[in-house]
């Protein structure tokens, strides 16, 4: 697979809430880092299959994904560029977290290396630590 393939199958993959899928396609070097304050559950940087496992399996759990959109993939030689808008519903509290996002991917071999994650995390951070919506 071409690195904008992977890109594309792990979005899909991560709508169908297919982790062992992502994993798949993740370098045995992979590391996700997801800036944000510690009120975001799934801020943080992750190292490594198991560690990443964590990251997409914390994603998961804690929102509920209603929109998450890419709609547009730039690429050049190892790096593919995602912009897009996601929409989703914190579970413990029902806040929205809508914002647009830029994700940054480095992939080898045709696998992602590193995954880094740009969105409004004030957006994120008011979501998470609002009692009420």
């Amino acid at each position: 697979m071409t690195n904008l393939e992977t890109t594309e199958e792990i979005f899909t993959r991560f709508g169908n809430h297919d982790i062992d899928g992502i994993l798949e396609l993740l370098d045995d070097d992979a590391r996700i880092e997801f800036y944000g304050v510690d009120a975001i559950p799934y801020a943080g940087d992750y190292q490594g299959i198991k560690a990443c496992r964590t990251f997409f399996e914390t994603v998961l759990s804690s929102v509920d994904i209603h929109v998450f959109e890419a709609e547009q993939f730039l690429t050049e030689g190892d790096t593919v560029i995602v912009v897009g808008r996601l929409h989703l519903t914190v579970k413990r509290n029902g806040n929205a977290i809508i914002s647009p996002f830029v994700h940054v991917i480095t992939c080898r071999n045709g696998k992602w290396l590193r995954f880094r994650d740009f969105m409004n995390t004030a957006i994120a951070q008011k979501a998470f630590t609002d009692h009420e919506h």
